[in-house]
């Protein structure tokens, strides 16, 4: 489905297992019923900005983050994400898990791996943290963040980077959201003496050599470890 439809699409909960739904102006040279069972009906016209509706603000400590198309909190500390096509809208357990850790850590430098659309690291910025480097292997993830640093008109130094293979810049705090397998893959590698990790269920724990787990937090079945370096 993701290389069929790279622009997107839905997951929802159906009778023994899920259901996949992709909005297309054209019908993929594949047949899709390969994938299993598969119904196509037209739908009327907005669908391309129908997934707005998904994205509503969230309240985290003092920060409030929102879509552009929503109304910013003049009381609360708010950080303005477009996902476009990156990951991360504030919505998700492990975004605001991290979040939650971010605010309760000693502001520094702090290195964001896999930045999606940069919404940890304008948090970040907002909250205090100086500098900020964002990291993430995908352009689309690159070109999200710097336009949001922009309409935050925050600093963030955004580079693609493979964060498995490439320099890693020294920092104070590093927090990383991505797939379980990277984090631990990356964890000895990453030379900041604090890491927020997520990205992985409640019953997932990573595994790390020179870390410990100083501090554990869980939303909705998804959870965040804050750890130290041994």
């Amino acid at each position: 489905m993701v290389d069929l439809f790279p622009e997107g699409f839905e997951e929802a909960s159906a009778a023994g297992g899920v259901e996949l739904a992709a909005y297309s102006r054209t019908v993929p040279a594949v047949r899709l019923e390969e994938l299993g069972p598969v119904t196509a009906e037209a739908v009327a016209g907005g669908w391309e900005d129908a997934w707005k509706r998904f994205h509503r603000p969230v309240r985290v400590g003092p920060l409030w983050i929102v879509p552009p198309w929503e109304r910013a909190d003049d009381e609360a500390i708010s950080v303005v994400i477009d996902p476009g096509q990156a990951f991360g809208t504030g919505s998700h357990p492990t975004t605001r898990l991290c979040l939650e850790l971010l605010l309760a850590c000693n502001r520094g430098a702090l290195l964001d791996l896999g930045c999606g659309s940069g919404v940890l690291s304008i948090a970040a910025a907002k909250l205090g943290y100086e500098p900020v480097v964002a990291l993430d292997s995908d352009p689309a993830a690159i070109e999200a963040t710097r336009a949001n640093a922009t309409a935050n008109d925050v600093e963030v130094d955004v580079r693609k980077s493979d964060a498995r293979a490439d320099f890693l810049p020294r920092t104070d705090v590093a927090v990383a959201n991505i797939d379980l397998g990277v984090i631990e893959n990356v964890a000895d590698r990453v030379p900041a003496p604090l890491l927020i990790a997520s990205g992985y269920l409640v019953s997932q724990r990573p595994t790390m050599l020179n870390r410990e787990r100083r501090e554990r937090r869980e939303l909705d079945g998804w959870a965040a470890d804050l750890f130290a370096a041994g």
